[in-house]
């Protein structure tokens, strides 16, 4: 039996910090949307086995992450994004931070899909080796060693950059 109350107070409360997540996998909002209604929809499925283990959350985050390794596998739709108008400027003086945080976007973006989550997965989420390994379905060693490349070519993106050093506080060496 399916409890529709509880399935609907779990979503509510979960898709703010899955979207959060989702955004740091692809980058776009929009994106990051459809994947936690996609991961949702998977965790709505499997509600009446979650509900009696009680792994909701760890089911929802790799339902998330499943959903974007899943789509990064498909063929791009028929959907064509339109050309930027550049007619229209902003006006808005753009901060440093916004530039670098735009950079860190495309660095993290220009990884594979599956070192990218694996650094969020580490790094955002702040998931253990063996609870990334347990999300992506992979070993514990496939997890370090992504994560590694990862990290490298995110430093060596930022080595001769204006905005300095990539410096990940708290992660640690295997």
């Amino acid at each position: 039996m399916r409890d529709e109350a509880a399935y609907v107070e779990f979503a509510q409360g979960a898709r703010g910090r899955l979207r959060r997540a989702a955004y740091l996998l692809c980058g776009d909002w929009d994106q990051a949307s459809d994947l936690v209604q996609e991961g949702l929809i998977r965790v709505y499925v499997a509600w009446p086995r979650l509900e009696r283990s009680g792994g909701e959350h760890a089911y929802a985050r790799k339902a998330v992450v499943s959903a974007f390794l899943d789509s990064k596998r498909r063929r791009s739709s028929t959907e064509v994004p339109a050309e930027v108008d550049h007619r229209h400027a902003s006006g808005e003086d753009v901060a440093s931070t916004v530039s670098t945080r735009e950079a860190l976007m495309q660095a993290l973006a220009a990884l594979p899909p599956r070192q990218r989550a694996c650094v969020v997965l580490r790094y955002f989420e702040d998931l253990s080796v063996a609870d990334t390994a347990a999300a992506l379905r992979c070993s514990e060693g496939t997890v370090k060693s992504q994560t590694s490349r990862a990290l490298f070519s995110l430093r060596t993106t930022f080595d001769d950059s204006p905005f300095g050093e990539l410096v990940t506080e708290g992660a640690s060496s295997w």
